[in-house]
């Protein structure tokens, strides 16, 4: 038994490495990924354009403007004369918010009054709209704080009431890509692992080689581990890649034990595999295998917290997302990565792997099986 499995998984090997265009998707794949997601995908709102209506035109105004552009938030792109111009800005997206200053704003500020100023917001994307709206409440909250020290001879310190001193534990720098990149390896272990045991499966019964290993002394477990051996190893290869890349270009630290973070990672290939022989038990071609991999792919992006936090969720998709084993290995890495957690912090994790593993592997083997009887 084990010279025949050796044998296929040689076999398997020399298929993939004379396909020289696969090999390469494969290890290109994650690199495109994290480069995009890394880059593109994420929430870090700076240099805003913003254009500004300055009708007062004074020191105090122009001190406010100063201290949004300093605030690296925003970029003072354009000033306008009116609220009609910067509104007509606006719609033609070009600039995503708008500082209106009314006239009297030096005044009021000079006379210790109560001074009011317009914050002009494109809410036509709501992701970078909350951010926007906090960051402007910000700027304006500590020049209020500047004018009141100035003014009065208060230091901010000594006014009585709650002073909140923020503290951001495991990601201190709030860097999207620290929180995007762990949950790239979970996605690059699935995808690639369950696409392309599929395809290889189903190629085989494509190109009629299958039946030619059907009429050999192997049998149907020897066959499975002699397609998916390959992949397997590729698979780690990929994480070692995005792992790599993540923390010497991106900076992404680990502060965790990157051997139980191996070891967690080979416990989820049990479900992706599962998943691909399953996926290559119903499918007749290739094309079949790709769109029901990438149909069991989506639920698990939008809804295992790769994008999207699952507490943001309705109810009921919370509950969904308990069927979804992508849920629990994001927990796992970045658990291991970000917060430097171990087994005992991640037993629930850990325990739902195992059921899913071991009950979607012995689900693909059964049918897999039976394919070929």
């Amino acid at each position: 038994m084990f010279l025949r499995t050796v044998a296929l998984i040689r076999k398997e090997f020399l298929h993939i490495l004379r396909d020289p265009r696969t090999l390469f998707v494969m290890f290109m794949m994650p690199i495109i990924q994290l480069t995009l997601l890394g880059y593109a995908a994420t929430t870090d709102i700076e240099h805003l354009r913003t254009a500004v209506a300055d009708g007062d035109k004074s020191e105090a105004s122009r001190e406010l403007i100063d201290a949004y552009r300093s605030s690296n938030y925003f970029d003072i792109a354009l000033y306008v004369e009116s609220e009609r111009q910067l509104e007509y800005m606006v719609d033609r997206g070009l600039v995503k918010a708008g500082l209106i200053i009314p006239a009297g704003y030096g005044n009021a500020v000079a006379n210790g009054d109560q001074a009011q100023i317009a914050f002009v917001i494109d809410g036509s994307d709501p992701s970078v709209a909350n951010t926007v709206f906090a960051a402007s409440q910000s700027v304006g909250q500590a020049q209020s704080m500047r004018i009141l020290e100035r003014t009065l001879g208060i230091d901010p310190d000594d006014l009585p009431g709650v002073q909140v001193r923020p503290r951001v534990w495991y990601n201190p720098q709030m860097k999207s890509a620290n929180f995007m990149i762990p949950g790239l390896m979970g996605m690059v272990l699935y995808l690639l692992t369950a696409l392309f045991t599929a395809m290889s499966i189903v190629r085989e019964r494509e190109q009629g080689t299958i039946e030619q290993l059907i009429v050999t002394p192997v049998r149907p477990l020897e066959l499975i581990i002699g397609k998916v051996a390959p992949y397997v190893v590729i698979a780690f290869l990929n994480v070692l890649e995005v792992l790599a890349l993540g923390v010497f270009w991106f900076g992404v630290p680990i502060k965790g034990n990157l051997g139980l973070l191996l070891g967690l990672s080979a416990l989820f290939l049990l479900t992706s595999l599962g998943i691909g022989i399953f996926i290559s038990s119903v499918s007749n071609t290739q094309q079949e295998a790709m769109l029901l991999t990438f149909l069991t792919m989506f639920p698990s992006i939008f809804l295992a917290g790769f994008f999207f936090p699952i507490e943001a969720m309705p109810g009921w998709l919370q509950i969904v997302t308990y069927i979804i084993p992508l849920r629990y290995m994001l927990v796992i890495i970045r658990g291991i990565i970000l917060k430097g957690v171990g087994l005992e912090i991640l037993r629930q994790q850990v325990l739902a792997l195992t059921i899913f593993g071991v009950v979607i592997m012995l689900l693909a083997a059964a049918r897999f099986r039976k394919k070929l009887e």
